[in-house]
C-alpha cells in the first residue's frame, strides 16, 4: 500500500544569494516520520549570482524529484502550486539619519497639507464658530476651547487608528498600512507566479 505524504507549498519566502533551497524552505511536509526528514532536506534549487531578485519554484519539478527517489509514495498537494522566492542580494545597512529626517519632514508636511485642505473643503472653522455660538450665544473668530481639544483628539485618533506609537503596538491587530502592504505583496506574488507559468508555456510551444 502506498504511503501518503502531504505537501503544502508556501506562498513566498526570502533567502540570500548562494542559498540552497530545500523542500522544507518552500513547503510544509506531513506524513510518515521515516520519510518526512529525508524529504524536507532534499535540495531543489541553488540560488546563484545570475538569478534575479525573484525565483518561482513550481510544484511539478518538486513532485518529479520526490517520485524519482521514492516512487512508492502517494503525494497529496495542498494549497498553492508555486512558491515565490525573494532573493535578498544586498546586506541590510543602517539607514542614514539624514535620509530618515528628510523623509519624515516630507511626510509630515504632506500630511499637514492634506488635513488642512480637508478642513478647508468642509468649512471646519465655520462649523466650530457656529458650534461655539450655539453653545455660548457669543460670536468668536477663534473658539480655542473647541479647536485645541479637537486638534489633540485628531492626533490621538490617528495614533489609535494606525495602532502604533513608534515601535510599540497597542494590540495584536494589524494596522491599515500593514494590511495594504500584505495585500500588495500577495498580489505581486500571484502575478509573478502566473506570469512565470505563461513564460514556461510559451517556451514549450
Amino acid at each position: 500500500m502506498a504511503t501518503p505524504v502531504y505537501i503544502r507549498m508556501r506562498q513566498s519566502i526570502r533567502v540570500s544569494t548562494n542559498h540552497v533551497v530545500r523542500v522544507k524552505d518552500v513547503a510544509k511536509v506531513a506524513g510518515s516520520s521515516s520519510y518526512k526528514q529525508i524529504l524536507e532536506n532534499m535540495a531543489i534549487y541553488n540560488i546563484e549570482e545570475k538569478d534575479k531578485n525573484i525565483v518561482v519554484i513550481d510544484v511539478h519539478p518538486l513532485i518529479e524529484l520526490i517520485l524519482q527517489r521514492f516512487p512508492h509514495i502517494e503525494l497529496e498537494i495542498l494549497g498553492p502550486n508555486q512558491c515565490v522566492v525573494h532573493v535578498d542580494k544586498k546586506q541590510a545597512k543602517n539607514p542614514s539619519l539624514i535620509l530618515i529626517s528628510a523623509i519624515w519632514v516630507l511626510l509630515f508636511i504632506g500630511a499637514a497639507m492634506t488635513i488642512m485642505n480637508f478642513h478647508y473643503d468642509v468649512s471646519m472653522e465655520a462649523v466650530q464658530q457656529k458650534l461655539h455660538f450655539m453653545l455660548t450665544g457669543e460670536k468668536k473668530e477663534h473658539p480655542l476651547w473647541i479647536q485645541v481639544p479637537y486638534s489633540i483628539g485628531l492626533g490621538l485618533g490617528m495614533i489609535l487608528f494606525f495602532n502604533h506609537w513608534f515601535h510599540k503596538k497597542f494590540n495584536e491587530e494589524p494596522n491599515p498600512m500593514e494590511v495594504e502592504v500584505f495585500k500588495y505583496q500577495e498580489d505581486l506574488d500571484h502575478y509573478v507566479a502566473i506570469n512565470e507559468n505563461k513564460v514556461e508555456q510559451d517556451e514549450d510551444h
